[in-house]
């Protein structure tokens, strides 16, 4: 039987909830066709003896080293054989149908190339950033205002309403098989953050349409304020200066440096 569907899983030392996800993921797929990749890196939990253990059907792919999270699942997107590909943090729950839900949504729309469903986290609250436009300069500008201005987020991320984006949120982004074949995959030289801007923005270069589709709920656990994560932040604009680089050339990079330190205290002003 061809695989519709092939989850790419990535793992490092989160066991207990890796184990959850994969429990999931039967409920959420109903009768689709589907195929889970686990991609470890390299875990010392002994996750890779729990996912043998528990779910042989799994395919598992372990790493001798952590590669880090961009080739880690460019290692499971390769191995896939799937119409479709999720991308799908281990920190998930996925509901009843979801998964099935996103890939019909797919079939009925054929110039979508990605899409993703609302994340909530464990209270039902709706998490941020899962959708928005590029990382422009005037886009960043707006967002920090919001901030600073209104106390809001530009988005509302709590709308059913399912609409056009610029991109949606790798912890569950479902990409079509077609378009994959067409731009490549995710960028290497980013270790996290923008990834999945950089993918969606090189989709819709190739003439796709990329979706939110809040009429699918996801529980995604993760979701730390990078404010809270000096770690992350480093990451954060390591990979946004690199975004610049790639795709908007030394004019509007030598005006991000201008503009960070600026905008660095309008997002931490909430």
């Amino acid at each position: 039987m061809m695989v519709s569907l092939s989850v790419v899983i990535l793992s490092w030392n989160v066991r207990d909830l890796l184990l959850q996800c994969l429990r999931t993921i039967p409920v959420a797929v109903g009768s689709l066709p589907t195929e889970t990749i686990v991609v470890d890196n390299a875990s010392s939990d002994g996750s890779s003896d729990m996912v043998q253990r528990e779910f042989p059907g799994v395919r598992l792919i372990t790493n001798a080293n952590n590669v880090g999270f961009t080739r880690a699942n460019n290692q499971g997107i390769a191995a896939s054989g799937g119409r479709y590909v999720l991308l799908l943090n281990s920190d998930t729950r996925l509901p009843p149908g979801a998964l099935a839900s996103l890939v019909q949504f797919m079939e009925q729309h054929s110039t979508v190339g990605a899409c993703g469903p609302r994340l909530v986290q464990a209270d039902g609250r709706a998490q941020a950033f899962v959708f928005g436009g590029d990382p422009t300069l005037l886009y960043l500008l707006r967002r920090g205002l919001y901030r600073l201005l209104w106390r809001k987020p530009l988005h509302d991320w709590r709308t059913n309403q399912i609409q056009e984006a610029d991109w949606v949120s790798g912890a569950c982004l479902l990409a079509r098989r077609e378009a994959i074949d067409q731009v490549g995959l995710l960028d290497e030289n980013i270790f996290m953050y923008f990834e999945d801007n950089d993918w969606c923005l090189r989709f819709r270069k190739a003439g796709w349409k990329v979706y939110y589709n809040p009429k699918v709920e996801i529980v995604h656990l993760g979701g730390q304020s990078l404010a809270q994560n000096p770690e992350a932040q480093t990451a954060y604009y390591r990979s946004l200066d690199y975004f610049y680089r790639k795709h908007y050339g030394p004019v509007p990079w030598a005006m991000l440096q201008i503009m960070l330190p600026l905008y660095r205290q309008l997002m931490q002003a909430v």
